[in-house]
């Protein structure tokens, strides 16, 4: 077993600018579907040296529209990501710091926007 200092530094706290949470179904897709896109945003988070923490989440009680993903610290919510669908957010959202506007659900960002 590690150290609270190894946790943190393995998920990346102390640098992230972003932190990405992946809704893997099952109820708003098939797991498979999640899974896949999860190993997808794994490997190009590393490949880009995007500064992001990334969070598995078992369900956000849509149910419907899966997988989903959401970006903090904006709040951005998106539907029905695929790695190809992925792979646009990276660039334009992600690196590019625009939200792929067709593709947004709904934009909540806690209210951190108004501190």
């Amino acid at each position: 077993m590690g150290t609270l200092e190894d946790g943190l530094a393995k998920a990346g706290i102390a640098s992230a600018g972003r932190h990405l949470f992946i809704c893997l179904g099952p109820d708003c897709c098939a797991p498979e579907e999640g899974e896949k896109l999860w190993e997808f945003v794994k490997q190009r988070v590393r490949e880009t040296g995007l500064r992001a923490m990334r969070t598995k989440a078992g369900c956000f009680r849509i149910c419907t529209g899966g997988p989903w993903l959401v970006v903090y610290p904006e709040g951005v919510w998106y539907g029905a990501v695929t790695p190809e669908r992925f792979e646009r957010i990276l660039r334009e959202h992600l690196l590019g710091g625009q939200p792929v506007g067709e593709w947004v659900v709904v934009r909540n960002d806690l209210g951190c926007g108004r501190l």
